[in-house]
């Protein structure tokens, strides 16, 4: 089986159908089963020393990867081969991706903000990033949405597809079973600074290539490539991410917009550099373009995905 192949038509069938909230409301999501069991160890392991903090965190990410990685391979080896197998591996990978609802999602901030409703498109983005959305202007939205458009373009669609085409099944429910653990335990602050120290650091690992790797995709389906990769590659570094800087930077070159900056977190502000400092602060209508060089750079990696299964791969 391509797993090149498998990962096109999982992108494919998650672009269509997305996660139907029905669905959801029924059964939940994979990502959130996985959320179940680290929540649970975390509520349990999370005490102690440093080192035992440490211990246990680390703990943490063996059971979760365990859990997730060797269904997943069971499954793998027990599918039927041809066309077959590849269409129901294809809809097991289909839940693990989230290009569909990633566009709901921003689209959801756009639609108000383009109409002036600046109080529904706070609601909106508030379920997508963690910053306090009452402190934010016009701009401010528009940025917040388009950096969690850049970010999550490459957490939720190009890295997961990107380990699951170099190994299958199990490669994505490991991508995604690291980067919840990264989401759930792996912040900076007292309660998770130890125990979800590997975590984060495991998690910066597995998106270093998928991180340039979407930045270079939104670069080249851009009208301005040589811009966006001049910008992506400047100021990548500057941000606080290691590898969320390299789509958003590339996004910001795409656009002519400047990201990033000082962000409010409850009753913390946040001193973070521009990103493409000196250009002008993003607008509803630059979230439209957003969206849509978003499209444009999913449709390109599918595309890739295809070509290496077109190799053999």
């Amino acid at each position: 089986m391509s797993f090149a192949a498998l990962m096109a038509l999982a992108l494919v069938v998650d672009a269509i159908v997305g996660w139907p909230e029905r669905l959801y409301a029924r059964i939940g999501h994979p990502v959130t089963w996985i959320g179940a069991l680290i929540a649970a160890f975390e509520a349990r392991f999370n005490h102690g020393s440093v080192w035992q903090r440490r211990g246990m965190g680390a703990a943490c990410i063996a059971i979760a990867l365990a859990a997730s990685v060797v269904p997943a391979l069971l499954v793998q080896m027990l599918l039927p081969s041809g066309i077959t197998g590849l269409i129901l591996a294809a809809l097991l990978a289909w839940p693990l991706i989230a290009a569909r609802s990633l566009y709901t999602h921003v689209a959801a901030v756009a639609g108000p903000l383009a109409a002036g409703d600046h109080a529904m498109a706070r609601k909106a983005v508030a379920m997508i990033v963690g910053r306090d959305p009452a402190q934010l202007d016009e701009p401010g939205i528009a940025r917040a949405g388009i950096e969690s458009l850049a970010e999550n373009s490459s957490d939720g669609i190009v890295a997961p597809l990107f380990w699951g085409a170099l190994l299958g099944l199990p490669g994505l429910v490991a991508y995604k079973a690291v980067n919840t653990l990264d989401s759930m335990i792996g912040h900076r602050n007292e309660r998770y600074e130890e125990f979800g120290k590997a975590a984060a650091r495991l998690d910066d690992l597995i998106n270093l290539i998928p991180a340039r790797l979407t930045g270079l995709l939104f670069a080249l389906v851009s009208t301005r490539p040589r811009t966006a990769l001049a910008v992506m590659v400047r100021d990548a570094r500057h941000h606080r991410s290691p590898n969320a800087g390299w789509p958003e930077a590339a996004m910001a070159g795409a656009l002519g917009i400047r990201l990033s900056g000082p962000r409010v977190y409850g009753a913390t502000v946040a001193r973070e550099p521009w990103v493409n400092e000196g250009a002008s602060d993003p607008d509803a209508g630059d979230m439209r373009r957003a969206l849509v060089l978003y499209v444009r750079a999913m449709v390109l990696w599918g595309a890739v995905l295809l070509a290496l299964a077109a190799v053999g791969l």
